[in-house]
């Protein structure tokens, strides 16, 4: 379980992360989802994304108890593991996001939580997971002590296509691994980094994939 000390070590508490997530929604994301979708966050942690959602129903979901600290008015949470989604009705969910969660789960807890999201996920609702890949960062892939499970774009490709979604996009250099550099974090240079062809740093990747 990630724990308070965690957060405290690891992942603490840092606005560029907020700015990060904002930029990356109005200019990436929210192509994807509209106002009337029910969008769920795995793995939420401070819920950088859920709180920049704009849409009519945003559930977070983490094991670790002190996210609910951290959602804006109005975002539903719920704590417990991702691969438990019984909380959720069948088939009403729009858009699920995972961003650098399923690297922390064992295999079998990732496949329970695919076969979970397809009977939440309405049809062709869309599964999106951002997280690091394993071919441009195996140096740093295992800093993070609580990384257990190994995925490059090309494996998570296949792994999630073999547990009956449909991968319709894959981008292997999708953002830099960590903000923790002296690189600065400005929404204007996210945006020029999300339009330009070349990702310098590049060891995050995306994937966008829908229930069949």
């Amino acid at each position: 379980m990630i724990s308070d000390a965690y957060h405290q070590i690891r992942f603490a508490v840092d606005p560029r992360r907020q700015v990060l997530w904002s930029a990356l929604y109005r200019h990436y994301f929210s192509r994807f989802i509209q106002p009337d979708f029910s969008v769920v966050e795995l793995g939420a942690g401070y819920g950088y994304f859920i709180n920049s959602v704009r849409a009519r129903r945003r559930i977070a979901v983490d094991v670790w108890p002190g996210m609910k600290d951290f959602l804006e008015v109005g975002v539903e949470s719920h704590t417990g593991p991702i691969q438990d989604l019984a909380f959720l009705a069948e088939h009403s969910v729009d858009f699920a996001f995972a961003s650098n969660v399923l690297e922390h789960l064992e295999k079998e807890d990732v496949a329970a939580t695919l076969q979970q999201l397809r009977s939440k996920l309405k049809p062709g609702a869309q599964l999106c997971i951002v997280g690091p890949n394993y071919r441009f960062c195996s140096a740093e892939y295992f800093d993070d002590y609580t990384h257990v499970s190994v995925f490059s774009d090309r494996s998570l490709a296949d792994f999630v296509q073999a547990h009956g979604f449909k991968v319709v996009r894959v981008v292997p250099r999708f953002m830099p691994l960590t903000i923790k550099s002296r690189l600065p974090v400005f929404e204007l240079l996210i945006r020029l980094y999300l339009r330009s062809p070349i990702k310098p740093f590049g060891k995050q990747m995306m994937l966008l994939a829908v229930n069949q």
